[in-house]
């Protein structure tokens, strides 16, 4: 394993601030544009083409785990975030080569810690004797808050953006709603940036998606926000919300 990659001094990562106090949009949680037929393996392959960021056709192996995962019973949504996860991991790794994921195995990891957690989660809801837990989605909103708390405290540039919108933020009523409200944290952070860090952003994103085919143009658009997160959250050295 080689030496550890390091960290970004908080301190001198932004040297332009401008916080734009109108609210930005609320953009949705990857939601694939297949029909309400699609199957879950389609799903998923569509929401890991946006991740890689180019096209590919999976391996035999890659469908034998796909099916597993299939075999769960484990929601797309649950999948999808251990993709991300794994996405950001291999992005962190090689931020300037476009490495990114070589294969659906190489989330395998990622996804089956997402999976064995909705197994857990699901066990203990229908266990009489425990006490219900409290719902993934909440868990995820006040980790959320926290991270927001702590941006206001530690990142002067972007210190007003974070608590405004830490103060904003409603509990979720559901798992999409938070979903939507970790992305719209993304947004708020960049659009508190000055103009030249956002266009860096932009381009060094727009740079590691590679426009070949097979990829939709959904696809394209999923993962360039992706990419401009990633890079956001290494400028500025920000913790997963996941």
């Amino acid at each position: 394993m080689g030496p550890e990659k390091a960290r970004p001094d908080k301190s001198q990562a932004i040297h332009t601030v401008k916080t734009d106090s109108s609210p930005a949009p609320d953009p949705p949680p990857f939601m694939s544009l297949l029909p309400e037929s699609a199957s879950f393996e389609e799903k998923v392959q569509d929401c890991f083409t946006a991740y890689r960021g180019r096209g590919v056709e999976l391996s035999a192996l890659d469908v034998d785990l796909l099916d597993a995962w299939a075999q769960t019973g484990a929601p797309f949504e649950v999948v999808a975030r251990g993709l991300r996860k794994a996405a950001e991991n291999a992005d962190w790794d090689a931020p300037q080569s476009g490495g990114g994921l070589k294969s659906l195995r190489s989330c395998r990891r990622q996804v089956e810690a997402e999976i064995s957690k909705w197994v857990a989660q699901s066990a203990g809801q229908h266990t009489a004797e425990v006490e219900e837990p409290e719902p993934f989605h909440f868990t995820r909103a006040k980790k959320l808050k926290a991270t927001l708390r702590k941006i206001a405290r530690t990142i002067p540039a972007v210190s007003a953006a974070s608590a405004r919108l830490e103060q904003a933020l409603a509990p979720p009523e559901d798992f999409a709603q938070a979903v939507r409200q970790e992305e719209l944290a993304f947004a708020v952070l960049t659009r508190a940036l000055g103009w030249n860090e956002r266009r860096a952003l932009l381009h060094q994103a727009r740079r590691l998606v590679q426009n070949a085919q097979p990829i939709s143009a959904h696809a394209v658009r999923e993962s360039r926000r992706f990419h401009r997160a990633a890079a956001l959250k290494r400028l500025l050295d920000l913790p997963s919300f996941w």
